[in-house]
Parts: structure tokens; C-alpha cells; sequence
């Protein structure tokens, strides 16, 4: 069990409950920013408790490269160019420097990218307000919410971004994303990403990175790509989401943990289109677990993209989710799965059934 989960309330005397509905959470943007950090689950993960596969040389290969990758980010902030150095690439001043200044993570699900993503952040010797970690979707977000040429001024004074999950799905939020990093990479920001595969490509599980680099156009001289081998998770297939509970005893563990939320899932589904999807996460701000009554299958794909940032975030906090009525695994309809964004909703299913699981201690007392 994490420490975040065994610190967690029990069930207590009655308490009122808490509900996402009832809160419009206004983040300001040095918030937003500060809070782009490795997840609470990577708080403690280093290169050195990244366990390499012995029949997997590539992995051994990744950590050494990244563990130079991140001492080589030493010396001065972002914003000197006179003083930029990555990968032996000397003095370049008022100038970008012509060879990589990003490294991409090339490998299947189960072979720890995001592990190294964030170890690579927690090695790269620099204050954390100089270092900034998020998904693709936060990104997306951030700009969302701040604009486009305020994120830029934002992020052009950090000595590293690292992006999760980068997300080549949406033709629009790539050009975007890739635009944005153009500048950054000007502004002597060094990059480092994972990513997702397109729909209906070879294998599934991973995503080349002849792919990743050929979407990011201009952007992919910039990168360095790192083959990362080992046993693709996928081929396991998604867990089987637990039978929901009774509406009754999900409203009487709710009143019985404190620092719980109840809301009816239709009613949440609703609120969530009022808050921009950057504010999720202060939205569950001092809540120790998510209680709601009446799960239904999504209705629209907006909606259905909308719960996919909120499943992200409560799994980012181990926030556990204790629910009624349809399990978790038919909350997006077949049309949604076999689509394009497809590898959301399986992620969103996936982390909403662990999530689910983890709820099961708070319903047992019941």
C-alpha cells in the first residue's frame, strides 16, 4: 500500500460529505505551473530503483543515457544561451543549438517510461520551479487556460519540460503542441517525451518513434529516440472492473469517511463541462475518497473525453472511487472503443478499476 493510501481516513462517525458538484475551483496560473511535477506515485521513483530487465539490454542502455542526459542539464538557467549544453554540444550564443535538445522514450506499455520520465526530472540538477512534468492533456490544457503566447513566457525560463503520454490522436493539438515546443526549444528549454499510439497501428502497444518524430515535423531534429525493450503489458488485457455497489451503501460510506465526495454520476458529468479540465485537478483538493451513485454509460464523446482527464487525476492522487451502478468497464459505448481515441477510454477504464478496487476496504466496513 503507498503512504498516501495507508495515511488515508478510515470510516469515522457520521460527517457530512463532501461534492465535486458543489465546487468551481479558480487556479491561478502560478498554480497551474507549479503543480506540472511527477505525480504523488513517481514521488520517490530514481534511476536507481528503475530495475532493468538483465535479458533487456536496451533498459540497462536508457539509464545511462538519461543519467548523462541529466547531468549534462547542470550550469545555467534556460534563458542563457551562452552557456546551453546537451549531448557535447558546446557554446551557442543567440543561437539554437543544431543537434538534439530532447530525448523521446520509445517502448511498449510495462517498460517503466514513465518511471524514467520521471527520474529524469528528479535528477536534472535544478530548483523544481525550473522543471516542469505533465501529461500531453495537461499541456493541452495549460495552454487552454493561459493562452498561447503566456504559456510560451511561462515555460521559456525552465531548464526541462517532460511530457507524458504525447498524444498524436488530434491533428490540431499536435500542431499546437508541436508550435509551442518549437518555441521552447528556442527559448533553450530541453524536451523529454513518451508517447501514445496512433489508432490503427501494428502492435498497439507502443508507438515508433519513426511515427512520433514524423508527426512533430520541424520538431524532430530536436530528439533523440531511445529504444526501450521488454514485455508489452497490453497482451494481459484490461482487469475486470468489481461489481458496483448498492446506492445505500455508497452514500453510507460517504457519510461515514471523512473527507469523502458524493455526487450522482450524471450530476458530475454535468459539472464537469462548467470546469475547464486544467482545474481537475484542484477539484479534488482535500478529498480522501470519491463516492457516486448511479454510473451510467458517458453520453458523447466530449463527455466521455472530459471523464478521461478526471480518471487522470484521481489516479495521479490514488484517490480511491466507490460507485453504483454499472462497473467501470461499460461506461464507454463500442463505437467509442473501436474509435480513435480508444486508448483514453481504455486507460480511463483501467485506472478507474484500480481504483475502484482500492475503494473496496472503505465499502467492506460497511
Amino acid at each position: 500500500m503507498s503512504s498516501s493510501a495507508a495515511s488515508r481516513p478510515g470510516p469515522t462517525a457520521d460527517v457530512a460529505p463532501l461534492s465535486l458538484c458543489a465546487r468551481e475551483p479558480h487556479v491561478p496560473a502560478d498554480r497551474l505551473v507549479a503543480e506540472m511535477v511527477p505525480p504523488p506515485r513517481f514521488d520517490a521513483v530514481r534511476f536507481g530503483t528503475y530495475i532493468p530487465d538483465p535479458n533487456q539490454p536496451s533498459q540497462t542502455e536508457a539509464v545511462r543515457v538519461l543519467e548523462d542526459f541529466a547531468a549534462g542539464l547542470g550550469g545555467a538557467p534556460a534563458g542563457d544561451p551562452g552557456r546551453r549544453r546537451l549531448f557535447g554540444f558546446g557554446r551557442a550564443p543567440k543561437k539554437t543549438p543544431a543537434g538534439p535538445r530532447g530525448v523521446y522514450l520509445d517502448g511498449g506499455y510495462g517498460v517503466g517510461k514513465t518511471h524514467l520520465l520521471a527520474s529524469l526530472w528528479h535528477a536534472t540538477p535544478a530548483e523544481p520551479s525550473l522543471k516542469a512534468f505533465g501529461t500531453f492533456v495537461e499541456l493541452t490544457n495549460l495552454v487552454g487556460a493561459l493562452g498561447f503566447q503566456q504559456t510560451v513566457k511561462t515555460l521559456s525560463g525552465h531548464r526541462l519540460l517532460c511530457i507524458d503520454e504525447f498524444e498524436l490522436d488530434d491533428p490540431g493539438d499536435t500542431v499546437l503542441v508541436s508550435t509551442l515546443l518549437g518555441k521552447l526549444v528556442e527559448a533553450g528549454v530541453v524536451l523529454a517525451a513518451t508517447s501514445n499510439t496512433l489508432p490503427g497501428k501494428l502492435g498497439e502497444g507502443r508507438f515508433a518513434a519513426a511515427d512520433f518524430l514524423r508527426e512533430i515535423q520541424g520538431l524532430s531534429a530536436h530528439f533523440r529516440a531511445l529504444r526501450i525493450d521488454g514485455e508489452d503489458y497490453r497482451h494481459r488485457g484490461l482487469p475486470e472492473a468489481p461489481p458496483p455497489y448498492a446506492d445505500e451503501l455508497v452514500t453510507r460510506t460517504a457519510h461515514a469517511v471523512e473527507g469523502a465526495s458524493l455526487d450522482a454520476f450524471p450530476d458530475l458529468l454535468e459539472h464537469l463541462a462548467r470546469v475547464h479540465p486544467s482545474r481537475y485537478g484542484a477539484l479534488t483538493d482535500g478529498v480522501s475518497a470519491v463516492c457516486l451513485t448511479g454510473v451510467r454509460p458517458v453520453p458523447d464523446q466530449s463527455t466521455a473525453l472530459r471523464l478521461v482527464v478526471l480518471a487522470d487525476r484521481l489516479y495521479d492522487r490514488e484517490v480511491p472511487v466507490l460507485a453504483s451502478g454499472l462497473p467501470f468497464d461499460r461506461l464507454f459505448s463500442e463505437e467509442m472503443l473501436k474509435g480513435g481515441y480508444r486508448k483514453k477510454y481504455f486507460r480511463a477504464i483501467s485506472r478507474l478499476t484500480a481504483l475502484a478496487r482500492d475503494a473496496g476496504r472503505l465499502a467492506g466496513s460497511r
